[in-house]
């Protein structure tokens, strides 16, 4: 589903992402985890087009879309969340999930003019889509509530509600898990599992939640220092000794040594 070759990105001279090279197969949920400063989410931010890379390449289906900007991702199927929520806060549940869909008359002043029924007949589609993923998500409570009034887990909610509006090959989540209370976590990895298996959704996720991680991630993929460190299953990379440098400042060896 997505290639990425030796990608760089950097900022004078800090190397934000430095060389990472990786591959995210179809339907899979995809875990890429690292400490504060790894290189997460710029290398998030390179792929989904808002920094153009200082070098390397990003392919999707074997499509060249390095540098290519969001708007245009978005309608390749690529789409992402944030780790702070992006609502419209003064719009109700439903408003926001009826504003993702592309290319809606409704936004040509002629159509608005001329062709009202045409409008109203493509928002009831629109609507219908909207309560299906309202009913998906079990956030029927919230469906007329301002989206500003909303808890961060349930803006999460509607983050990942949003990614359900449109055709997406791959979704990219960025700590979806933060600020959110466990329930609510429980049902965010709930609905990335029945997207990822019933409607074949793949999914890539940057997580600091290694529960979460370990429940839904397979492959997980570890970042240090704009690298690639490690990669492979959450419990071998949760007993890699790289890894637990990288986290812990010390090696897993050299504390056994030490210990002795």
């Amino acid at each position: 589903m997505l290639t990425i070759t030796d990608l760089h990105m950097h900022f004078g001279g800090i190397r934000a992402v430095n060389g990472v090279s990786l591959t995210i197969e179809p339907g899979t949920i995809t875990g890429l985890i690292g400490p504060n400063g790894a290189g997460k989410t710029t290398l998030f931010n390179v792929i989904a087009g808002l920094h153009t890379p200082t070098s390397g390449q990003v392919l999707l289906d074997g499509e060249d879309i390095t540098g290519l900007p969001p708007h245009a991702l978005f309608h390749k199927g690529m789409l992402r969340t944030f780790q702070i929520a992006h609502e419209f806060s003064t719009l109700t549940v439903r408003e926001n999930l009826m504003m993702v869909p592309p290319h809606q008359s409704g936004e040509h002043l002629v159509d608005a003019w001329f062709r009202p029924q045409k409008i109203r007949d493509e928002e009831a589609v629109i609507g219908a889509r909207a309560d299906e993923v309202i009913e998906f998500l079990q956030i029927e409570a919230v469906a007329n509530e301002q989206a500003g009034n909303l808890s961060g887990g349930q803006k999460k909610l509607l983050e990942l509600g949003r990614t359900m509006m449109v055709d997406a090959k791959i979704v990219f989540l960025d700590e979806v898990g933060a600020g959110v209370n466990r329930t609510l976590l429980n049902v965010i990895g709930d609905a990335v599992l029945r997207l990822n298996k019933e409607c074949g959704y793949t999914f890539c996720m940057i997580e600091h939640d290694m529960e979460f991680i370990s429940r839904l991630c397979d492959p997980v993929i570890v970042m240090a220092e704009g690298q690639v460190l490690a990669t492979g299953s959450a419990e071998s990379v949760k007993n890699n000794d790289a890894v637990i440098e990288a986290y812990l400042g010390t090696g897993l060896k050299n504390r056994e040594g030490a210990a002795s």
